[in-house]
């Protein structure tokens, strides 16, 4: 996908933290920069519909690991 080039303001605290961050893993400030704008747009995104999650009947009752990995097993199998 191509990218658009946009400007910014940002505290010059935030700007060191990030120059800091780029030297230690070794990437442009701007991966950086861009990784956060990601993540702000993908926690502010709305969807057109709502989620369709799994459910699981109980009795309310707590479970174990191994009853929720074996539901799950279940689930996937088809049974």
């Amino acid at each position: 996908m191509p990218m658009r080039r946009t400007n910014v303001y940002a505290d010059p605290e935030d700007l060191a933290l990030i120059k800091e961050a780029a030297k230690q893993r070794g990437v442009p400030e701007a991966e950086i920069i861009r990784e956060g704008i990601h993540l702000a747009a993908m926690a502010n995104r709305v969807w057109d519909e709502p989620f369709d999650w799994p459910t699981f009947e109980g009795g309310g009752a707590p479970v174990t690991k191994d009853e929720v990995t074996a539901a799950v097993a279940r689930d996937v199998a088809g049974r």
